[in-house]
This record gives structure tokens, C-alpha cells and sequence, in this order.
């Protein structure tokens, strides 16, 4: 058994670490928080306290009840990953003797195809927004930056004022772990919003101030819940019924740019991405590339 004397306890230092020290987004340690929740109940009702020892026994017993749920091999190597930070954490802290986690395997993960639209969709998403409505206007605006981007939502919804350059076209992003990057915006993004700045900002905060940019009619920042539900209607106007998500965008930018003959590297640091094998779920379109060059230039092709 291991010397975690009230481990559930140093919960709330591990994820204060965790945002502090390790700068991991509020997404990342909301997640954290959960899976170490539903770790104290299982400790609780199979070790009779939440703060009970455990070992590489234990662990076990508790991933063979994470298979018995509805759960996705991701999510169960999530659950892993927050166990291996939290023991790495309690050993720093002298409150383990040794690692309980290194027996523990990952699941195999299937990778999947990323899912994009195609260029037409993406056209027919884009005009779904009514012009004539304000909301409509910031809507219109949100979707041609999050595909001429390629942001993440909560990137999205966090872009304040100061971070667009509009006369250099580029815009200042903070991602993951408050890492900043630096993205090129294309003139249609730009115009789309100039004009919801120009007119529809001011009409939504009614004198009042924000520094974000994209904000609601109460005048705060819109949430990235609030977006996935606009994006959602937006795409049934449009015809896309399925699935629809404001990734699914971020997946469209990477996509249609190796279709155009972009670099995986370019694409990988505009995404934000810090490791180029994370990038690399859309080799798909590569080898498609690699395809078509092969029929179209093989003499026996």
C-alpha cells in the first residue's frame, strides 16, 4: 500500500498547481477536477474512505470500472493521464513512496478522420447568419474568423481587441498552457469584422465597455456554449445537420490548406499544435495529394 495520507485533500493544491504552475487551461483542470472526483467515490465505496491508500492493485480495479461504463478508450486514457499528473504530484509532495500509475497501460485509441466540409458547405455555413440583425452580423464574423483561423472555440470567444492587427492582418492567439501565436487573417475575415465592429458591436453593448470582441447583448464575452448552440442552428439553416461543431471548422482550415500544397509544419504552428504528430490526423489529405499527382503524372498510372 502507499503512504497517500489524505490524498483527495491535496486535490485542490494539485489542481491550483496545475493552472499555476503548469498554466493548463480551465478546460484542462475542470476535466482533472471530475475524473479525480470520480476517483474519491470509488474510493470511498471500495476502500471505505476517500482518502484511503492505494496501490497498483486498486488502480486496476478501478480502470476495470471505468471499461464496465459507456466510455470511450479516450476518455479512459484521459482518467490515466489525470492519475499519472496527481501521483507525480503526491510524490513531489512526499505523500507517496512510489509511483502506483507506472503499471498502467493506455488504451489502444482508434484514429479517426478528422471531419471537414467542403468548400460549398463551408460558403452556404458562412452566409446562414442574418446580415440584418446584429447578432447575425457578430455571427457571420465568429464563423469566417474561426475558418480563417483555424482557432479552438474557447480561442475564439477569448479574442479581445488589442490581439487583432487589423492593418497587418494577423491576429495574437493564446491557446493551450497560454502559449501565444501569431495567424495570418484573410481579407473576407477582416471585412466580416470590420463590419460587425463597425456597426454591430456598438448596437449589442449599448454604451457600455468590453475588451473582447465577440460579446452578447448583455454586453459580456459570448461562451463557448453559447457558440456550439449558434453554430449548430446556423448549420441546419445551411443544410448540415450532422454533427456539427465549432472543430469541425478548425478541421476544414487544416484540410482545404494541404489541399492547396500548405506545409504540415506551417499548418501545425498556426494550429497551435506542439507536437507535429498531433498535426498529423490530417496525412489523409496528403496522401489523397500524393494520389492524384501519381495518376496524373506516372506514365502507367
Amino acid at each position: 500500500m502507499q503512504t497517500a495520507a489524505r490524498s483527495s485533500a491535496r486535490v485542490p493544491s494539485f489542481l491550483d498547481f496545475c493552472r499555476v504552475e503548469k498554466g493548463l487551461s480551465a478546460n484542462t483542470i475542470d476535466a482533472y477536477r471530475l475524473d479525480l472526483e470520480r476517483f474519491s467515490s470509488f474510493l470511498e465505496q471500495n476502500a471505505g474512505s476517500p482518502d484511503a491508500p492505494f496501490d497498483a492493485a486498486l488502480l486496476r480495479r478501478y480502470l476495470d470500472s471505468l471499461f464496465a461504463q459507456p466510455l470511450s478508450p479516450r476518455s479512459i486514457a484521459r482518467h490515466i493521464t489525470t492519475l499519472r499528473s496527481f501521483c507525480a504530484f503526491l510524490l513531489e509532495e512526499g505523500r507517496l513512496a512510489n509511483d502506483p500509475t507506472t503499471a498502467l497501460t493506455l488504451p489502444r485509441q482508434w484514429s479517426n478522420l478528422p471531419k471537414y466540409l467542403t468548400k460549398n458547405q463551408i460558403d452556404a455555413l458562412l452566409a446562414a447568419p442574418d446580415p440584418a440583425r446584429p447578432t447575425g452580423l457578430r455571427d457571420r464574423a465568429m464563423l469566417e474568423l474561426l475558418y480563417a483561423c483555424g482557432l479552438r472555440v474557447s480561442e475564439l470567444c477569448g479574442v479581445r481587441l488589442a490581439d487583432l492587427e487589423s492593418g497587418l492582418g494577423v491576429l495574437r492567439v493564446t491557446g493551450k498552457g497560454n502559449k501565444q501565436r501569431l495567424i495570418p487573417v484573410g481579407k473576407s475575415a477582416l471585412a466580416s469584422v470590420a463590419l460587425y465592429l463597425s456597426s454591430a458591436r456598438p448596437a449589442l453593448l449599448k454604451g457600455r465597455s468590453s475588451p473582447y470582441i465577440f460579446i452578447t447583448a448583455r454586453g459580456g464575452p459570448l461562451t463557448r456554449q453559447a457558440f456550439w448552440k449558434l453554430i449548430v442552428a446556423h448549420g441546419k439553416k445551411a443544410g448540415i445537420f450532422h454533427r456539427l461543431t465549432p472543430h469541425v471548422l478548425r478541421h476544414s482550415f487544416a484540410t482545404h490548406l494541404l489541399e492547396g500544397g500548405a506545409g504540415l509544419r506551417s499548418v501545425q504552428t498556426m494550429l497551435g499544435h506542439s507536437d507535429i504528430a498531433t498535426t498529423q490526423i490530417y496525412t489523409h489529405v496528403l496522401r489523397s495529394r500524393l494520389r492524384q499527382t501519381v495518376d496524373q503524372h506516372h506514365p502507367r498510372a
